[in-house]
């Protein structure tokens, strides 16, 4: 009895899958007699090992990361690879024995970087010949980024800020530094801008102060908010001989009666004067076509 499989299968019903809609499996082709040879097969034509120490994040004496050529939807995508032109399986001990503590180290440097859950380690080498470990990062309560799509995810999030990306991958090669090899990766400039002379600048600054003073006092009222009990003096009668204080000050010269000499009387509009606080491209083909299809990692 013929095999009949479903018309689509169960893991397009998986939250994690990222598309919606009608789908429809391809018609799977005939098996090939002999495999075509992967790229770099031969260390004189392999992409890695042509490659310069300055095209990499850090680099070590049997070990280099590499960065993709532009930031990408997840917060970071790393490719770990081997500086001998080897395979996983041709791996001699010793290597295969660092191969282990790097999968650890990097896998702990990218986990380290704000916003990062867990970091996901691929290895299929079906499109270079050159041993690659691919480290993908998961976005901290993406959930639905979980699991085995997450390669795809990369493809359709929009891209994360540049000047985040390159801090990122200066703080990994910080990190794999403090065990040795070589950080290359630096973080990004800070952006401000400077006068462009020394006149400029203090031109600047002597415009700053004669506008700190002249503005005014906020405690001090003006002449509009004063009430006209605290400017006008009252009326002396003729015929009444003015009644002399203690000290010598006569009632005419106080500004209202009952308050002390010299003082004020409080103005009703000195309320509201308070004041108010303001506020590369070929490369890049060549480098995606050594490691294979970025959307499906399927390398």
């Amino acid at each position: 009895m013929p095999h009949t499989p479903p018309a689509v299968p169960d893991f397009t019903r998986w939250p994690s899958f990222p598309f919606e809609g009608e789908f429809r499996v391809k018609q799977l082709d005939e098996p090939v007699a002999v495999e075509p040879p992967r790229k770099g097969e031969g260390s004189g034509e392999c992409h890695s090992c042509n490659a310069p120490d300055d095209a990499y994040i850090w680099v070590s004496e049997r070990w280099r990361v590499r960065a993709m050529d532009r930031p990408t939807g997840l917060p970071m995508v790393l490719i770990l690879e081997s500086r001998s032109h080897l395979d996983l399986g041709d791996l001699p001990n010793l290597l295969a024995a660092e191969l282990g503590v790097m999968t650890v180290r990097l896998e702990r440097a990218v986990r380290s970087l704000d916003g990062v859950a867990r970091v996901h380690v691929n290895r299929w080498g079906d499109g270079a010949a050159h041993l690659h470990l691919w480290f993908l990062a998961r976005p901290y309560g993406r959930l639905q980024l979980r699991g085995t799509f997450l390669s795809l995810w990369d493809d359709i999030l929009p891209p994360i800020p540049e000047s985040q990306w390159r801090e990122n991958l200066a703080l990994v090669a910080a990190w794999l530094a403090e065990f040795g090899g070589r950080p290359l990766a630096e973080p990004p400039r800070i952006q401000w801008q400077a006068p462009s002379s020394l006149a400029q600048q203090g031109a600047a600054e002597s415009a700053a102060a004669v506008s700190l003073r002249d503005a005014p006092t906020p405690t001090e009222p003006t002449a509009s908010s004063r009430t006209p009990a605290a400017t006008t003096e009252p009326k002396r009668e003729p015929e009444q001989e003015p009644e002399r204080k203690p000290g010598g000050q006569e009632p005419g010269g106080q500004e209202s009666a009952g308050q002390e000499p010299g003082r004020e009387e409080p103005a009703a509009g000195r309320q509201g004067t308070e004041g108010t606080d303001s506020t590369d491209a070929s490369d890049s083909t060549a480098r995606r076509e050594s490691h294979g299809d970025p959307a499906t990692r399927a390398y």
